[in-house]
């Protein structure tokens, strides 16, 4: 099976898939005959919690993948455009799938229902996420786009915490609307 994306965006995808997995195991192992890691009780809260998190994480990935889609013209890897987006979310964040995607370490660790993983590694990893993209992302961004990524940043924020901003970014707007 032939992979059609950048080598950039495979090296990131294994590093999360190291770094989740990685986190899960060695907190598992630490947590294992710990009084809370044999709470039903505490698995039940957190990982109700963790699917909550983790169903807005990937959410935030598909709204953000479908609006940025908008920016591959031609035939170019996948994950990867050749036209600066700056609608729908990207109006109001210059990283929305990103932002989305940083709740994943703390959605995994919940629904593991690990201690450590919660407390200490999903931080960090999210840590590592947002360097990440302040390092990595913004800088490959500025180098394929130049002056028009950089008034664009000038005008957008990284990330936004404002409600509309939020809603365009958690709604499921592809699903049909159910009323009882």
């Amino acid at each position: 099976m032939k992979i059609n994306t950048s080598a950039s965006v495979v090296i990131r995808m294994l590093l999360w898939l190291v770094m989740m997995m990685g986190g899960a195991i060695y907190s598992i192992i630490k947590d294992w005959n710990t009084p809370l890691f044999s709470s039903l009780q505490f698995h039940f809260i957190t990982a109700v919690s963790g699917m909550v998190l983790l169903v807005l994480a990937f959410r935030a990935a598909a709204n953000g993948g479908r609006e940025l889609a908008k920016g591959r013209v031609g035939n170019i890897p996948r994950l990867e455009t050749n036209q600066l987006v700056t609608t729908g979310l990207y109006s109001c964040m210059r990283h929305p799938m990103l932002f989305g995607l940083t709740l994943l370490p703390l959605g995994w660790a919940l629904l593991l229902g690990s201690p450590t993983f919660i407390k200490s590694i999903a931080p960090l990893e999210m840590l590592f996420i947002v360097v990440m993209v302040i390092i990595f992302e913004e800088m490959e961004v500025s180098r394929k786009f130049g002056e028009a990524y950089e008034g664009y940043r000038q005008k957008v924020p990284m990330v936004s915490f404002r409600w509309k901003c939020l809603k365009l970014l958690f709604l499921n707007k592809y699903s049909k609307r159910i009323d009882f």
